[in-house]
């Protein structure tokens, strides 16, 4: 295989993902490729993926490589020591497992294709009973620690944003979020629900052809272009009040409101929502499955388990409903149709009096012409 391209690089994917451009090699440093940070470079289009850590760990079988590879986008993985001989936009060649700079061999890098990619998830697979074990555990223990997210102990801002009463739709960067927001199109054109965009959920919407009514999140993966059309913004802070977040948006001559709070940005939108008495919470792209909580870290989802227990009687998960159904295209409707709109044309036509005096002359003159 030879690969040839600029590369951006970066120990936090979803930093780079703000950086790359079509046809750029991405170097990363990201143990178990998740689902979300792998629709990221995805959507980039570059060219391959070089990963200075274990792709698949054979912790739990993380969806990451496979959606890369459903995608074309070669993954390679190689030592940590060439993290710090490339330079950013410097270019590269891969030549079959060798990494070339200016002509000289710095590293060599192994090809994970489908069959690698499968072989270990099968391991991640065997291994998920022990992982799950140990999730809850960690879980239960954090959950013990965050309580207070949801029992009212952690106040929970007022939005500008008038919610009360209205739907909300939250939109998270997750796996089919394009197809879902195509799927629900009719729902936001005709209820108008008010739109958070989750960090990147916020390009999400602006993708789709909507501005969001508030960004949520740490404001590390969504675009200035997107705080600058948002009615408001928030940035999800940490329990103890540092908002690292805050910067880039005063930076940008924008404000914003802060909500310091254990858990994920995903949470605190459900209960943003939630506090401001919104009468219908609809998620697009959130987390939901047992691989998705993997995905986000043990310590991490203790908060979602309780924010959707505080929120469940009024959310919906939109998740994967643009495969609930798909509209098959029939001739045999389009002909009926036809039929039913000429019916009405034909009456009419042949109620108008000089129409009927044309018949009546027409047939005069078939009986003249056959001698009746």
């Amino acid at each position: 295989m030879y690969i040839k391209g600029i590369v951006k690089k970066d120990r936090k994917t979803k930093k780079l993902v703000n950086r790359l451009k079509f046809g750029e090699i991405a170097l990363i440093d990201h143990k178990d490729l998740d689902e979300v940070a792998a629709l990221s470079l995805a959507e980039k289009k570059v060219q391959c993926v070089i990963n200075i850590n274990k792709t698949i760990s054979g912790r739990y079988p993380n969806q990451g490589p496979s959606i890369l590879s459903e995608a074309n986008i070669p993954i390679f993985e190689a030592k940590e020591d060439i993290f710090n001989l490339i330079d950013e936009g410097d270019i590269l060649e891969i030549i079959e497992n060798n990494i070339v700079q200016k002509e000289k061999i710095i590293g060599e890098c192994q090809l994970l294709d489908k069959s690698k990619i499968e072989e270990l998830l099968n391991i991640g697979y065997d291994n998920i009973e022990k992982e799950l074990e140990g999730f809850i555990e960690n879980t239960l223990e954090y959950a013990k620690k965050e309580k207070g997210l949801v029992t009212g102990k952690i106040p929970i801002p007022k939005t500008r944003t008038q919610i009360k009463g209205k739907h909300v739709l939250v939109v998270v960067r997750g796996r089919d979020y394009k197809m879902d927001l195509e799927a629900i199109k009719s729902y936001i054109d005709e209820v108008k629900p008010i739109l958070i965009g989750v960090d990147g959920g916020g390009d999400a919407l602006l993708d789709s052809g909507y501005v969001p009514h508030i960004v949520v999140g740490d404001m590390d993966s969504v675009s200035d272009k997107c705080l600058g059309l948002a009615k408001e913004i928030i940035v999800h802070a940490y329990p103890d009040g540092r908002a690292p977040g805050l910067k880039r948006v005063e930076d940008l001559g924008l404000e914003a409101g802060i909500f310091p709070a254990p858990g994920t940005s995903e949470d605190i939108a459900f209960l943003l929502a939630h506090h401001n008495e919104a009468d219908l919470i609809v998620a697009v792209g959130t987390h939901t499955n047992m691989i998705d909580f993997l995905e986000k870290g043990r310590s991490g989802m203790s908060s979602t388990f309780l924010v959707r227990l505080k929120v469940g009687s009024i959310l919906v998960d939109a998740k994967g409903v643009n495969k609930l159904y798909h509209s098959a295209f029939k001739l045999k409707y389009v002909v009926g149709i036809t039929i039913a709109a000429l019916i009405p044309i034909l009456v009419i036509t042949f109620m108008h009096p000089l129409l009927r005096d044309l018949l009546l002359l027409l047939k005069i003159r078939i009986r003249m012409m056959l001698g009746l």
